[in-house]
């Protein structure tokens, strides 16, 4: 394996640093990952359908069950 160094932005290493923290990965780990992710999509974003890439947030937001159907939480919206 090769090694390759770079520098990055106060601002960008914090992000990073951040990211490794919650992932529980290495830095090394997720600059690879991210990389390979740029260079298989061709620009850097991300691959596939919308549900595909937002299903890890199904279920992730607490709130009432009837918030589609209710009218009491329409009260007061959009004044």
């Amino acid at each position: 394996m090769k090694t390759t160094s770079l520098k990055l932005p106060d601002k960008l290493d914090a992000e990073l640093t951040a990211a490794v923290r919650r992932k529980g990965v290495s830095k090394s780990s997720l600059l690879r990952e991210a990389i390979e992710r740029y260079l298989s999509t061709g620009e850097g974003g991300a691959s596939g359908s919308l549900l595909e890439l937002s299903k890890d947030l199904a279920g992730c937001v607490r709130g009432p069950a009837d918030l589609s159907t209710a009218k009491k939480h329409l009260v007061g919206y959009g004044q």
